[in-house]
């Protein structure tokens, strides 16, 4: 039996706000993990953060790299490897200038 498209939109509608919440949940918990890490303490240009979460995308998402192969909060903190990849203005390359 097919569906009216009212009723379709009524889905979608709901859909697209589990989305939001969803969506604005992880900004949350990024946004403290950055907080705890010291990014809020950092003058940086927003690029050039967005260049440097893009690299830990790709890091944590097998682009490349290695992870500590540890589950997710089971303790398994050496942090050396995770603080080491991400380097920020002059010493990653750049000019330092936005």
């Amino acid at each position: 039996m097919k569906k009216p498209s009212s009723k379709i939109r009524d889905e979608i509608a709901k859909l697209q706000e589990q989305l939001k919440i969803a969506e604005a949940r992880e900004a949350e918990r990024i946004g403290r993990i950055a907080l705890k890490a010291g990014l809020g303490e950092i003058e940086i240009d927003e690029a050039e953060l967005q260049a440097a979460f893009e690299q830990l995308t790709k890091r944590f998402r097998g682009g490349h790299g290695a992870t500590t192969g540890g589950k997710k909060g089971a303790g398994d903190s050496s942090g050396a490897t995770s603080t080491t990849a991400v380097t920020f203005g002059a010493a990653a390359g750049g000019t330092g200038e936005a």
